[in-house]
């Protein structure tokens, strides 16, 4: 593992780029976090580590022992692009860097912001940009992603095949507390809790209990419950009424895919993976896209706002007001992929982004 001599006040990140257009998206993040760097003298020192399929492939290393500990003790920050390659049909490289690093650093908070940049871009009718500003909070230890399950008597018409989904007291009431946190700092008024109570009592009851004990401590909040699949249809018909949406693991997932298609696209969407007062991991929503990969068509502003994230989260709140106001000059004059219906190349968005800065 990298081991370079560290300045004494430089912010450490650790830059895993992954595989096929997380390697690609990367670097334009990287660029531009360079370009703040060069031009506005932040402390950040990027030590660059090449886990990924490729690794995997050569010499069997997934996330390698010690790693963790090594994030803990000597990084402020994680930039991951994506991980998933099909020369590895399991993919168990991707769960090991990704699902390893959530669970091992118990990065608790999966933070999707979904922002209309443009009115164009929303698949909506008659929406304007400020109809869509979400912020989704997704519990992101437990749920039905800890891989608790079997199977019986697999390839016989007799195959049982269990996924069980794991809540706990503790994991609900940090998410729900964050939530409303967020929402009063922010000077939101409006949260939404959603589960699927009424076809899971059991495990989404703990949710509804705990819910209503947490959200009485917070009356300035107008915090309701929604059933998940009521708050799809409604984030379809009318997203404007939602500003926070807190939910499960599953459930957080599939909503803020959702969310960032209405507000554009999965190229536009950061997220964050955070423990506050912890070393928190920073990445877009989107996949390896390994069809995509080495054609630089890939949509670089998600891997860029997910960077400006992570200088939010490290204290650095007016940079990362200069990289978002730099990707929404960037759709407004159509410097956009072909995604967005642009012409422009990864690489150009990239730098023009960064010249912008």
């Amino acid at each position: 593992m990298p081991n370079p001599t560290q300045s004494e006040s430089a912010e450490r990140i650790a830059v895993i780029p992954g595989d096929g257009i997380g390697i690609e998206v990367t670097r334009e993040a990287v660029k531009i976090l360079e370009t703040l760097k060069r031009e506005r003298g932040l402390p950040l020192e990027l030590v660059p580590f090449d886990w990924g399929a490729e690794r995997y492939l050569k010499d069997g290393v997934t996330l390698p022992a010690g790693a963790l500990e090594m994030f803990r003790q000597d990084f402020r920050a994680i930039l991951l692009g994506a991980v998933g390659d099909p020369r590895v049909p399991s993919n168990v490289h991707a769960a090991d860097i990704l699902l390893g690093i959530r669970t091992g650093l118990d990065l608790y908070v999966n933070y999707r912001p979904a922002r209309l940049f443009d009115a164009r871009l929303s698949p909506l009718k008659n929406r304007r940009s400020q109809d869509i500003r979400m912020h989704i909070f997704r519990e992101n230890t437990e749920g039905a992603y800890v891989g608790m399950g079997g199977i019986f008597k697999p390839g016989t018409p007799e195959e049982v095949a269990i996924q069980e989904d794991v809540n706990t007291r503790k994991g609900v009431e940090r998410i729900l507390i964050y939530a409303f946190e967020f929402a009063r700092s922010s000077g939101l008024n409006r949260l939404v809790m959603s589960d699927k109570s009424n076809a899971m009592p059991y495990a989404h009851g703990l949710w509804q209990r705990t819910f209503a004990e947490i959200r009485a401590r917070y009356p300035a909040i107008e915090s309701r419950h929604l059933f998940v699949d009521a708050l799809a249809m409604e984030m379809a018909r009318d997203p404007s009424q939602f500003q926070v949406i807190v939910t499960n693991n599953l459930f957080g997932d599939i909503l803020s895919d959702l969310a960032s298609q209405l507000a554009g696209g999965i190229g536009l969407a950061p997220s964050a993976n955070l423990h506050p007062g912890r070393v928190s991991m920073f990445e877009p929503v989107h996949g390896s896209a390994p069809g995509l990969a080495g054609k630089n068509v890939a949509n670089p502003m998600g891997a860029i706002l997910a960077a400006g994230l992570m200088l939010d989260h490290l204290a650095h709140a007016e940079d990362a007001r200069r990289i978002e106001r730099a990707v929404d000059r960037a759709v407004l004059e159509n410097v956009v992929t072909p995604d967005l219906g642009g012409t422009f190349k990864t690489d150009e968005v990239g730098d023009w982004i960064s010249k912008r800065l």
